[in-house]
């Protein structure tokens, strides 16, 4: 691998999972580095991290995803990265994958997305529903069919690494990939499995998801195509 890689892992109480993740990285990309993101856990998330020697930056108040990883970027600006990782924390996520995510950057690609439907049939189920609607809008507003926009496994470029790094408005999340594509930002998928969470329980349940659905839907017709690039 010749770029310098930085795997960027949010960890909110994720004690039960996050020796299995890190140890997946150690294990399947040995050649990159990687920093846990402690976002103000309540469990032991953090004394796990400690106990294995993990490397890790310890936030003493819990910021959320785009906090958690907005740390991650500001670290690979400061050491110059070529490559930021985004990895949750939950184990769902497989390491085999950053290989063929950073060769992606290396074509050209300023983002990659570690999808699960790009060779495989997207399921009609309830849970699916927001992820295709997602979709559709996306296409709807830039013309770019991305299958899995609410992946969390993605890789990101310099360029792209600024442009999260130092900009408040650019959380790493489905609708700001509309303003990705308005700045001619590339954007690729790629096959990836993913497992289910072991331990712990997602956010996602059905109050939060009709919260996070509307938020991104307002975001993608009212608020990202009109950002200035």
């Amino acid at each position: 691998m010749i770029l310098k890689t930085l795997v960027v892992i949010p960890a909110y109480n994720e004690a039960l999972n996050i020796e299995k993740t890190v140890f997946d990285i150690k294990k399947n990309a040995p050649e990159v580095d990687y920093v846990v993101i402690n976002d103000g856990s309540k469990d032991n998330t953090l004394e796990v991290v400690k106990n294995n020697g993990f490397h890790h930056i310890d936030g003493f108040c819990n910021l959320g995803l785009f906090g958690a990883v907005q740390t991650g970027f500001k670290l690979a600006l400061k050491k110059d990265y070529d490559v930021v990782i985004q990895f949750d924390g939950d184990g769902q996520h497989s390491a085999k994958y950053i290989s063929d995510m950073v060769k992606e950057i290396e074509k050209g690609s300023d983002i990659v997305i570690g999808s699960r439907y790009v060779t495989e049939k997207k399921p009609f189920t309830a849970r699916m529903l927001g992820s295709r609607l997602i979709s559709t809008s996306i296409k709807i507003i830039t013309g770019k069919k991305i299958t899995d926009p609410t992946s969390g496994f993605r890789a990101y470029n310099k360029a792209c690494i600024m442009d999260y790094a130092t900009d408040m408005n650019n959380p790493p999340e489905p609708d700001t990939l509309v303003y990705m594509l308005r700045k001619k930002r590339s954007i690729k998928e790629i096959q990836v499995q993913m497992q289910d969470r072991e331990f712990g329980e997602s956010y996602l349940n059905l109050g939060n998801t009709i919260k996070y659905m509307s938020r991104m839907l307002i975001s993608i017709f009212l608020i990202q195509p009109f950002r200035k690039v």
